[in-house]
This record gives C-alpha cells, structure tokens and sequence, in this order.
C-alpha cells in the first residue's frame, strides 16, 4: 500500500469512527425521550466492545506503518498519544476475550475510559499546536518538532486529528453503550453468581 493510500483510508475510518460515535452519543442522550434512540443505543450494546477494540487496534497498525514503512517521525507528543492507544487496544482485547463480564466492564471503566481522556487531551492540544505553532513552549525536539505536519487530508485531518477521533471514539462506545447502571450491572453480577 503506498502512502497516499494510507493517508486516505485513515483519514476515513478516523472521520468515520468520530461520526458513528458521535450519532452513538446524541442517541444516547435522547434515549430517554425517544425510543427509536433508546432501541439505537441497544442495537449497539452488544458490539461496542469490539467496535472500540478495533479503533485502537488499527491506530495502533496505522501509526506503527505510518512510522516505519512511510518514515514519518513521531515527535514526543506522538509518543504520550501512542503510550495512550496501544494499552487501549490490548485492554479492550482483555475485556473482549473475558468471560465474567462484569470484570471487563469494570476494567474498561477503570482503566480505558481514563486512557482515552487522557489521550483527548494530548491529541487535541497536539491538533491545535500544528495550527498555532507559536504555543511551542519546548516540549517537543528541534529535530522532530511537534509543529511538523506530514500530511492534511481534506484540509483539516492530519495524524494528531485522526488520533484524537480515536480516542474520543473509543470513550464514546465505551460510556455510551457499554457502561450500564448501577441497577444492571447488579442484576448481571446476580446471574453470574447462579
């Protein structure tokens, strides 16, 4: 595959996974007065956990071939997202693979959920550091500096952006359909019990 390829499919799925997810979180939100959102919000119960193990799973591939087959080098910023991603995809794969539920559900709450907020964070303020390269404040290398931007697909989604979409995605599809209320999550650990 060559780099415009990459750069293409990325900034796809990126804008993709942020838009599914945020339809996900405005159903979500109106699931109490709509039943057709309430019935959305259910309908993607069931796949969530897998469908927020794939986003990182494939930012994890994308960043890895981004940085050693098209040999863009990652700046620090790039590293602090990456140390946020790749432990979100092998803990979704955790609680994937987990049989009791309830211990996945916890895990995700308590450990993915932080991750990608965390790793909002730095994305957007890497997003906005390309667009205003004077907020440098030194944080990054002179040789790789964190104002570089290898590449803007539709004029606005670059690898800090399509990280961020990521992140957002994955803490979406987590606390918009996996995390449930205290009320089930009691009545599934009651069942498991038996």
């Amino acid at each position: 595959m060559n780099t415009d390829t990459m750069q293409l499919l990325s900034a796809l799925l990126a804008l993709f996974a942020v838009g599914g997810s945020l339809v996900l979180l405005v159903a979500r939100f109106t699931s109490q007065r709509s039943a057709a959102s309430s019935n959305f919000v259910e309908a993607f119960r069931p796949v969530a956990l897998p469908l927020a193990f794939m986003v990182p799973a494939f930012a994890m591939f994308g960043s890895l071939w981004f940085s050693e087959a098209a040999n863009y080098n990652p700046c620090k910023l790039c590293w602090y997202q990456r140390a946020c991603m790749y432990p979100l995809a092998v803990i979704l794969l955790v609680a994937l693979l987990r049989k009791n539920k309830v211990a996945a559900r916890q895990e995700v709450t308590v450990y993915a959920v932080p991750l990608a907020v965390v790793g909002s964070v730095i994305s957007l303020y890497h997003y906005l550091l390309e667009w205003n390269p004077t907020w440098e404040t030194n944080v990054c290398a002179i040789d790789v500096p964190c104002t570089t931007i290898w590449f803007r697909r539709f004029g606005f989604v670059s690898l800090p952006f399509m990280a961020l979409c990521g992140f957002v995605s994955v803490a979406i599809l987590l606390c918009a359909t996996y995390t449930k209320n205290r009320e089930a999550s009691e009545t599934a650990e009651q069942q498991e019990r038996v």
